[in-house]
């Protein structure tokens, strides 16, 4: 290949995200990327190409730079793990690909993993190379951040920080042995440093990597998976592959693994070449079949019950994984498109509980919302809300009608009555009874001035006074409607009914005289 390929810019929650493509093979991969590089620098140097070449000789290459590194946008805090998702499916919409191999690496390979349980249609095949479902082990996490062993990890990341972008940077003697006596190399790796990630992103990305666990969702991944890894590679031991390995073998997923020799973590570092062509092997093999991609926005229905329906077929209990998705799904329609804290969604859905997992337990959940959705939410560091241009929600539509009438028509029960006893459900569904039994009422007393439609009037003051028995003007217009209308057996069921309810609310119910006027 000649020349640096063109970088372009995607927007990812109103970031720039900065990618570039090369090669022209029949098969797209998007490479998921590791800690922090930069795409255009990257193409200066020759051990680099050369691998650049390889994988350019049977595929199109779609790489990016992470939000916070490289030539992305560096002004924002740096995303949680399922923010990255929205970059990877910013990155593939604004260079046209519908669906594509994902090549994750180190880092990314937990962000390639959740992509492809969230979005199976948009996947052909997972590459996860030098990386795992969890970089950490559960002695690892169970020794929190806290402690000895937390000190001297904290202590390892702060001495490998204070040297980064300079010539005494370990990365290469850590990351790349084999090239670490290359001076040349190392001269000219010192500015790339510089160039991908400053010193306070990098300790925000070191600490975050330990945090990043996506074995709950392997269970997920439809597509084929090839797992590479070095067998001697020091930063992401093989055994976090082998687990990666074995969780996926035991879900029945199409997955194979090749360790090969080696002591490298970079993938450039090392014999690129047997990685390359482990690759190609994988890729350019037959693909299966996939699910068409919908165009439909999904449907929501909240008023009377809860329904999500995809290409007009409803979702099935069973293909949420869990109640905490539909609950976070609720919770976020029940917002009407405003963020909420991720604070409080952990909250919600794991009332009480104490743990360093709940950021990436609320991730696993999100992914069953976007996978049922096919997106449909936009989420930051703090925050998550559903994308209302994304989703059909009844509500919104109910909201947005302006005719008595009409609302009252369109209203046919409370929103989430399965949640009715939620304290964040409350408001909005007190505010839409109030909204209908107001609008029904003057629809009521409109159908029933000078007799006009009858039927229709006594229809919906039973409608308002389903929704609220003591609405005492409905009460008494409906007993003055059915005694009008000759029916006078009903008239007194409905007296008798006006009377109970206004006792117990200790008040006097008004007579039947005073109202039909004999």
């Amino acid at each position: 290949m000649d020349g640096v390929p063109e970088v372009r810019f995607a927007r990812a929650s109103g970031s720039s995200i900065a990618y570039l493509e090369y090669g022209d093979g029949p098969v797209t991969i998007c490479a998921v990327p590791p800690m922090a590089q930069n795409i255009e620098l990257a193409w200066e140097s020759p051990v680099l190409r050369h691998m650049f070449d390889g994988l350019a000789s049977f595929s199109r290459q779609v790489v990016f730079d992470k939000r916070g590194t490289g030539m992305s946008d560096r002004s924002l805090d740096i995303p949680a793990l399922d923010e990255r998702v929205d970059e990877l499916r910013a990155v593939m919409d604004a260079a046209e690909i519908d669906h594509a191999y994902l090549h994750g690496l180190s880092e990314g390979g937990p962000m390639a993993i959740m992509f492809a349980a969230t979005y199976p249609e948009r996947v052909d095949g997972l590459i996860l190379e030098g990386t795992g479902a969890s970089l950490m082990s559960d002695e690892q996490r169970a020794a929190g951040r806290s402690g000895p062993e937390y000190e001297a990890q904290l202590a390892r990341w702060e001495a490998y920080v204070s040297v980064w972008g300079t010539p005494e940077s370990i990365s290469l003697d850590m990351f790349g042995p084999s090239l670490a006596d290359d001076a040349e190399f190392r001269a000219w790796w010192s500015r790339y440093e510089r160039h991908a990630a400053n010193r306070d992103a990098l300790m925000t990305l070191l600490r975050m990597n330990g945090d990043m666990d996506v074995r709950d969702v392997l269970h997920r991944v439809d597509a084929p998976v090839l797992i590479l890894h070095r067998a001697g590679d020091q930063i992401v031991p093989v055994e976090r592959a082998r687990e990666t390995y074995r969780l996926l073998d035991e879900a029945g997923a199409d997955v194979r693994m090749v360790e090969l020799p080696g002591e490298d973590h970079f993938s450039f570092a090392g014999d690129v070449d047997a990685l390359v062509a482990e690759i190609e092997r994988f890729t350019t093999g037959t693909v299966r079949a996939r699910r068409p991609r919908s165009t439909a926005r999904p449907a929501i229905t909240t008023m009377g019950r809860f329904e999500v329906a995809v290409d007009a077929e409803p979702v099935p209990t069973s293909a949420w994984g869990s109640k905490r998705a539909r609950t976070l799904l609720k919770r976020l329609i029940a917002a009407r498109g405003w963020p909420v804290t991720r604070d409080e969604l952990v909250e919600m859905l794991w009332p009480g509980e104490a743990s360093d997992r709940l950021g990436a337990r609320l991730s696993v959940q999100l992914s069953a919302v976007r996978r049922i959705l096919h997106g449909g939410v936009i989420a930051d560091r703090s925050a998550i809300r559903l994308d209302l241009d994304a989703v059909d929600v009844d509500l919104e539509r109910w909201f947005d009608l302006d005719d008595d009438d009409a609302v009252a028509d369109g209203y046919p029960g409370e929103l989430l009555p399965d949640d009715r006893y939620d304290d964040w459900s409350g408001p909005l569904r007190d505010e839409m009874r109030t909204r209908f039994v107001t609008a029904a009422r003057r629809a009521a007393d409109r159908a029933d001035t000078d007799r006009a439609d009858s039927d229709r009037a006594v229809e919906l003051y039973r409608r308002v006074l389903a929704a609220d028995p003591f609405d005492e003007h409905s009460h008494r217009r409906l007993v003055a409607t059915l005694h009008a209308d000759g029916r006078s057996g009903d008239a007194r069921d409905a007296h008798g009914t006006y009377a109970a309810a206004m006792a117990e609310l200790g008040l006097e119910a008004e007579t039947w005289e005073s109202i039909v006027g004999s």
